[in-house]
């Protein structure tokens, strides 16, 4: 932490939690001012440093900015990131398989360098088309000179290599990153993964054999250094509870495709339940003549429709045999991939992809 004595907020009263942070906050070089309360916290707020909540807490001060973390202990489970939601948590730390990631953290919170973005892509049921989406987004960002990262966040979908026909590619895959703990240089992560037509990716491999775990605080810190090492990152998160947790909550933006059918809909509203309090819109799939319209796809939701998945009669085809890319030429693709990115503002430019 740079010089001149800024506080680290702690706001609980679990003893536990407490002296797990506060080893943390003295790893990271910090000081840390430890309330009780939410009103207690209120004087002290604003200015710290970096504020972090225990999972014990369950209101925030009046009128004050969301907490960067919440912190909670192993087996807490789903509530910790359903109360992150309500509390508007920037993070959530999982403590003590968490601890390196936050020291790290909060190193970095004080003097952030500039750092990319990461959206996530997620489907609102199941075949909706989030790896296509994903893909085709990654892929136009590219060819407009953006430097990406395509994440395959699903470790059971089959690995997102063989859509893009790269399994030969070399670097590395999530189970060579299992190991890894606390900073990873970003230079050092985008010279060691593979490349499809002009963007990074980082696949779960295209094999039989069961997945290797890769612990919730490597993944953090892989994203981590994916946002300082790349203007743009796509991450293509899958549909369950753990992917969500594991990916989405680094997310600055959320895009979910929903096939413009009622059942999609209902159940793209359960899925927001297990989201992250960020920025979220539709990819509406569907046919010109579709029997449910963007805005009515809206309305059911309650998301804004940000693009159009076009219908292409190939797409199944050409995702078997790692031909994607080649539908991602076309104009109508194109033009998707332009709506989508005009969602990250001014962070990316979109026009000449119309």
């Amino acid at each position: 932490m740079p010089e001149g004595g800024d506080e680290v907020l702690l706001v609980t009263s679990s003893a536990l939690l407490r002296a797990e942070v506060e080893r943390i906050v003295a790893a990271a070089g910090a000081q840390v001012r430890v309330v009780a309360d939410a009103v207690a916290a209120g004087r002290h707020w604003d200015s710290a440093a970096a504020v972090l909540v225990g999972s014990d807490i369950r209101e925030l001060p009046p009128r004050r900015q969301s907490p960067a973390v919440l912190v909670g202990l192993d087996g807490e489970g789903d509530s910790l990131w359903h109360l992150a939601a309500v509390l508007g948590a920037e993070r959530v730390a999982v403590l003590p398989d968490a601890a390196a990631w936050l020291a790290d953290h909060l190193s970095r919170s004080r003097s952030p360098g500039p750092g990319g973005l990461i959206l996530g892509v997620t489907g609102g049921c199941g075949g909706a088309g989030a790896t296509t989406a994903a893909i085709w987004i990654a892929q136009a960002a590219a060819g407009l000179g953006i430097r990406v990262l395509l994440v395959d966040g699903d470790p059971w979908g089959g690995g997102l290599e063989l859509a893009l026909a790269a399994e030969e590619n070399p670097g590395l895959r999530w189970p060579d990153l299992s190991g890894a703990r606390g900073s990873i240089d970003p230079v050092q992560l985008a010279d060691s993964l593979p490349v499809a037509d002009g963007f990074s990716f980082l696949s779960w491999p295209a094999s039989r054999e069961q997945p290797v775990p890769v612990a919730a605080a490597a993944i953090a810190g892989v994203l981590d250094a994916a946002r300082r090492g790349y203007e743009l990152v796509v991450v293509d998160i899958g549909r369950g509870t753990e992917p969500i947790h594991s990916f989405a909550w680094d997310c600055d933006r959320i895009a979910v495709v929903v096939p413009a059918q009622l059942k999609a809909a209902v159940a793209a509203v359960r899925l927001l339940q297990e989201f992250p309090p960020v920025e979220a819109a539709l990819l509406v799939r569907s046919k010109p003549d579709g029997a449910l319209d963007g805005p009515m796809i809206a309305e059911a939701i309650g998301l804004p429709v940000q693009g159009r998945v076009p219908e292409l009669r190939g797409v199944p085809a050409a995702m078997e045999s790692g031909r994607l890319l080649e539908l991602g030429k076309r104009r109508s693709v194109r033009h998707f991939a332009a709506s989508v990115l005009d969602l990250l503002g001014d962070n990316v430019p979109s026009g000449e992809l119309g």
